[in-house]
């Protein structure tokens, strides 16, 4: 086992999603990696309804016992790889809503980003980044941004090009540094 843990959290719950697939192959890569053990955190695992929590996040007084369950998940890692879907020129409502949920478990942490969609899920990240800062997660500068015109026959089967080997690796490697020096800064 690794010194590091790294959850790459899936995005979207949608019936049909192409997202699954995407994070499938981000585990796939990372499987060989010696720095960091990688998990898959799907959030259709984790029903979570929209936030309900009367306290701010920031505070750590969670009362649903699905909010505790999902802030020891969150606690357990070092970093994020989050796998998005771009939805109206932003990521999904069901990822944003998890983000919501808790704070302490995020901060002092790092993150990595993949997306998708029709512009490569661009925007999606964008927006994530601001988000993911709020919560004091270093965002690695290294995305992934897969276009359903070209890395998906017939916007569905996901059939990402041999350029993202290489931009892969670097987001693993920025990631797992980034979570090594942060689990300095929380110990």
């Amino acid at each position: 086992m690794a010194d590091l843990k790294i959850a790459v959290i899936l995005g979207s719950t949608r019936p049909g999603r192409n997202g699954k697939a995407v994070a499938d192959w981000v585990l796939a890569k990372a499987k060989d990696r010696t720095a960091a053990d990688y998990d898959l955190i799907d959030l259709v695992d984790y029903p979570l309804p929209h936030l309900d929590e009367a306290m701010p996040a920031s505070l750590g007084q969670y009362a649903g016992d699905h909010t505790k369950e999902w802030a020891a998940t969150i606690a357990r890692y070092d970093g994020f790889v989050f796998v998005t879907p771009e939805y109206n020129h932003s990521t999904s409502g069901v990822l944003k809503n998890a983000i919501d949920y808790i704070y302490g478990e995020w901060n002092n942490k790092a993150a990595g980003f993949v997306s998708y969609g029709g512009v490569g899920g661009a925007r999606a990240i964008e927006h994530l980044r601001g988000i993911t800062s709020e919560l004091q997660i270093a965002h690695v500068r290294q995305q992934l941004s897969f276009s359903l015109f070209h890395d998906f026959e017939n916007f569905s089967t996901f059939t990402p090009g041999p350029q993202h080997d290489g931009a892969v690796v670097t987001l693993f490697d920025q990631l797992e540094s980034w979570a090594g020096a942060l689990k300095t800064v929380r110990a």
